[in-house]
C-alpha cells in the first residue's frame, strides 16, 4: 500500500489506516487479533485506538496483536474522559489534567506493550483545562520519550492553534467523509496552514455510505447508532439518496460505494489518512481496494454535485456529544 505523511511531521504511514473501535470483547478477542495481523499482511501500517475503548480492553488486543510487529507500525491512542487509570471505571465527563494524563499514559504503555506512544491525542478538549497545560503536558512527556507525536481529535481550529503553538500538532482526528463535511469551512484551512495531517474517523458515515444500511434496517440495543439523530427513521430515508448516487457512480466505475467514498476522502488532500473500521476480512480488503482506486477530475466533479444537491438530515451526534465537538 502507498504510504503518506501526516502533514510535516514525517510521521510516514500507510494511506489507509485501521480504526480498531470495538475489539476487545472476550468472544472474539482471538478473531479480532487475527483481523489486525491479516491488516498488517495487506500493508496497513497505522492503528488507532483508545483508553476510553472498554475502557482498556481495545488497547490490550491491539497490543497483544501488534506486540510480534512493533517494528512496523504505529499505534496511536487518546486520552481525555475521566477515567480511573487503574480500575478503568468512568466516572462521566472529560478530564485532560496533566496529572491524569501522566496516569494515563503509564497505563497505555502497559496495555500497548511499549515503550513510547507514536501518536497520543487528545480525545475531546476539556474546557476547564486549558490547551497550553495539556499540549505542556504532552511535550513533557515527549521529552520523557514515553510519546513521539501530539496529536488533537475533534478540536476546533482556536484550540488547533492554541496547542500547536506550545507542542507542535502532527494530527487531527475528527469525523470527516461525503455526509460530514464540516471541517471544510474553518478546520481544513488551519491544518494546512500550520502542516498539520488529517485523520477522519467513520469515513463510510458509520457504515451507512457502504449502502449496506437502509430504512429496513434494526440495530442492536446496544449500537450507538440508535442515540444518532442521522440514524433515526426519517433521517434515513431522506439520506438514501447520497447513498444510492454513490452506488451509481460505483457502478459504472466497477468498484464498491465503500471504495468511492474512500477514494473521495484520499483525493481530497495527499495529507489526510482515513481510518475506517471493519470487523470482517472481507471488508478489510474491499477497503483496502479503495486505496488502488483512482478518481478523475470528471469523477470528483459528479461527486461533489451530488453531494451539494443532498443536503444530510439529522445531527451526526446526540446532543450531549455535538456539545463536546469542534471546541
Amino acid at each position: 500500500m502507498k504510504k503518506r505523511q501526516l502533514g510535516s511531521s514525517h510521521l510516514e504511514v500507510s494511506a489507509l489506516g485501521l480504526g480498531c473501535m470495538g475489539y476487545g470483547e472476550a468472544a472474539d478477542r482471538q478473531e479480532m487479533i487475527r483481523l489486525i495481523r491479516a491488516a498488517v499482511e495487506r500493508g496497513i501500517t497505522f492503528f488507532d485506538t483508545a483508553e476510553s475503548y472498554g475502557p482498556f480492553t481495545n488497547e490490550e488486543v491491539v497490543g497483544e496483536a501488534l506486540a510480534p510487529l512493533r517494528g512496523e507500525v504505529v499505534i496511536a491512542t487518546k486520552f481525555g474522559w475521566d477515567i480511573d487509570p487503574e480500575t478503568g471505571v468512568f466516572h462521566g465527563g472529560v478530564n485532560s489534567r496533566p496529572q491524569q494524563i501522566r496516569r494515563a499514559v503509564d497505563g497505555m504503555l502497559r496495555r500497548l506493550q511499549v515503550d513510547c506512544i507514536d501518536l497520543l491525542y487528545q480525545h475531546r478538549v476539556d474546557p476547564d483545562v486549558p490547551m497550553e497545560d495539556v499540549a505542556g503536558a504532552v511535550q513533557a512527556l515527549i521529552q520523557d520519550g514515553k510519546v513521539k507525536h501530539f496529536g488533537l481529535s475533534e478540536a476546533g481550529a482556536e484550540s488547533i492553534r492554541r496547542a500547536h503553538a506550545v507542542q507542535p500538532v502532527t494530527a487531527l482526528q475528527s469525523e470527516y467523509s461525503l455526509w460530514t463535511r464540516e471541517p471544510e469551512a474553518d478546520v481544513m484551512p488551519v491544518l494546512e496552514e500550520l502542516g498539520i495531517g488529517f485523520v477522519p474517523f467513520s469515513p463510510l458515515g458509520k457504515g451507512f455510505l457502504t449502502g449496506q444500511i437502509d430504512q429496513a434496517t434494526r440495530f442492536d440495543a446496544s449500537d450507538f447508532r440508535n442515540r444518532v439523530p442521522r440514524f433515526a427513521l426519517q433521517a434515513r430515508q431522506a439520506n438514501q439518496a447520497l447513498v444510492d448516487g454513490l452506488g451509481a457512480i460505483a457502478g459504472r466505475r466497477g468498484v464498491t460505494r465503500a471504495q468511492i467514498a474512500l477514494a473521495w476522502l484520499l483525493a481530497q488532500k495527499p495529507w489526510i489518512v482515513p481510518i475506517p473500521g471493519t470487523r470482517k476480512i472481507e471488508r478489510l480488503d474491499e477497503n483496502i481496494g479503495a486505496a488502488s482506486v483512482e478518481l478523475s477530475a470528471d469523477d470528483l466533479q459528479e461527486i461533489a454535485a451530488l453531494a451539494s444537491a443532498i443536503p444530510v438530515q439529522g445531527e451526526r451526534y446526540p446532543e450531549d456529544f455535538m456539545k463536546l465537538s469542534g471546541r
